[in-house]
């Protein structure tokens, strides 16, 4: 049993908005029919009853397969289940295709051709020429298609499908998919688009012909993203990196913790609570998030080896008053060296971030690192674990190179070859599943695989050059084993 509602009235309501005119007994029958459906449902009559709700037809879809599939295999046992779909529609020439391939390449996105998921689907139907269909139809046979498409690979979680040239269909397929699908419009000007055409301006012409009379261009109108791809390719790819990010990266609000709970010395504890004086208490405030990473944030500041470290959001215009506090405020650090890091929002959700602000993202998003303030209803993207590892990799090549020109120099510095050692052992841990935050712990992981080495070595290597280098060596020599090739040398 289909019920719109497990209340009788609501779900008459709701039966009764689908109708274009309503007789007054048309609703009289409407309400004795859900009365009677909901009267069998209690005596037990039904085996399974659905409540349908607002839910959209592919989510319907998917409990009645979860519902009928333990019964006979013959029906599937899911329905597109957590697949997201992008959907790229535009004139001839605006980019969807760039668009898609970006998407494919940089997100991992399965990208799909709408026709041939439609004359697929249409042929297992017997349909000779689907075009010929209502838009309801040719709607149903895009799904059938890509839900048959995503079961035989159910790995994919995440297509595109291009490209959209039909706005009845377009509505359709939103009505069907609902959340699930994200339709994306890629926009340029008629003299933009006769530049990019390869095979000159007139066939970007009769190509604009054919499609405007399927009602392309109307499809901007129904579409959640309208990107104004007039500019560059590194434009248009930032826009594609927010909509597909946000899908990945949910928005959160953090928490804040006051300054005296991290433990700091006194002249920082009051260096920070003046920096928010002087940058938040206006309206609107310099700065939108504060917070303390790296050491100072667990409470392991050590006098005269640990830098303050700072990961600020704010706008870009915000930089002169932000610069003018730092300016005032900078005595009263007492030497200790400030590391600030600032975010616009903007990069935050297009993820053009280093793969070290990524995880500070993460941290943030995941509660593990706690603001000092936060402006009221910011939110910002949590990005998610795996990613996370994945993207570290980044600063693990780059980690590696460093301490090989920090052991090639004369006199290296030994504060900054420890840290980048340890920054090293915390990336190959990373891809273990082990978070270490803190550098003496992640150290001595790769030193207890090492028996011969000495146990006193990290307190040892930063004091002594040479012993730096061995533990530098220790761990830079396990990051190289991962990626050892099985070739012999000339």
């Amino acid at each position: 049993m289909l019920l719109h509602d497990d209340d009788p009235v609501i779900g008459t309501s709701r039966s009764l908005s689908h109708e274009r005119h309503v007789t007054p007994t048309y609703a009289d029958y409407q309400r004795h029919l859900h009365l009677q459906m909901h009267r069998l449902i209690a005596e037990g009559r039904w085996a399974e009853t659905i409540v349908v709700g607002e839910r959209r037809v592919m989510a319907v879809q998917d409990e009645i397969r979860q519902r009928l599939h333990p019964i006979t295999p013959l029906v599937p046992p899911r329905a597109l289940p957590g697949v997201r779909v992008i959907a790229l529609g535009g004139m001839s020439e605006s980019g969807k295709s760039t668009a898609g391939e970006y998407l494919r390449v940089r997100h991992g996105y399965a990208r799909l051709k709408i026709g041939y998921l439609i004359e697929d689907a249409a042929q297992r139907a017997g349909t000779a020429d689907p075009y010929e269909l209502p838009a309801v139809v040719r709607a149903e046979l895009l799904v059938d298609g890509l839900d048959r498409y995503c079961a035989a690979h159910h790995f994919l979680d995440h297509v595109t499908i291009e490209s959209l040239h039909d706005q009845d269909a377009t509505a359709e397929l939103r009505r069907m998919l609902g959340e699930q699908l994200t339709v994306v419009y890629v926009d340029a000007t008629p003299e933009v688009r006769a530049e990019r055409g390869t095979a000159g301006p007139e066939d970007v012409v009769e190509r604009d012909a054919v499609k405007a009379r399927r009602g392309a261009a109307g499809i901007a109108s129904l579409a959640q993203e309208v990107i104004d791809n007039n500019h560059t390719r590194l434009h248009l790819e930032r826009r594609l990196d927010g909509i597909a990010l946000a899908r990945r990266w949910p928005l959160r609000r953090p928490a804040t913790t006051p300054v005296n709970m991290l433990g700091l010395p006194v002249h920082l504890e009051s260096y920070l609570s003046e920096l928010l004086d002087r940058t938040t208490v206006q309206v609107p405030p310099v700065i939108d998030l504060l917070a303390v990473t790296g050491s100072g944030a667990r409470g392991k500041c050590q006098h005269g080896w640990s830098d303050l470290d700072v990961f600020v959001v704010a706008e870009q215009d915000s930089l002169p008053r932000l610069r003018q506090a730092l300016a005032e405020l900078e005595a009263e650090l007492a030497g200790v060296k400030l590391g600030l890091t600032v975010l616009t929002q903007d990069e935050c959700r297009t993820g053009a971030v280093t793969s070290r602000l990524l995880h500070v993202l993460m941290l943030i998003g995941s509660g593990s690192l706690v603001p000092l303030w936060c402006r009221p209803g910011l939110a910002l993207p949590a990005p998610d674990a795996a990613g996370d590892v994945a993207a570290s990799v980044e600063a693990g090549v780059q980690a590696a190179i460093e301490i090989r020109r920090q052991i090639l120099k004369g006199a290296p510095d030994l504060r900054a070859l420890f840290k980048i050692t340890a920054l090293l052992a915390k990336v190959m841990l990373r891809f273990e599943g082990t978070e270490r935050a803190s550098d003496d712990d992640a150290l001595g992981v790769f030193l207890d695989r090492e028996p011969a080495t000495d146990a006193d070595l990290r307190r040892q290597a930063r004091e002594d050059r040479e012993k730096a280098v061995e533990l530098a060596n220790t761990v830079l020599g396990h990051w190289l084993a991962t990626i050892a090739l099985p070739t012999s040398r000339a």
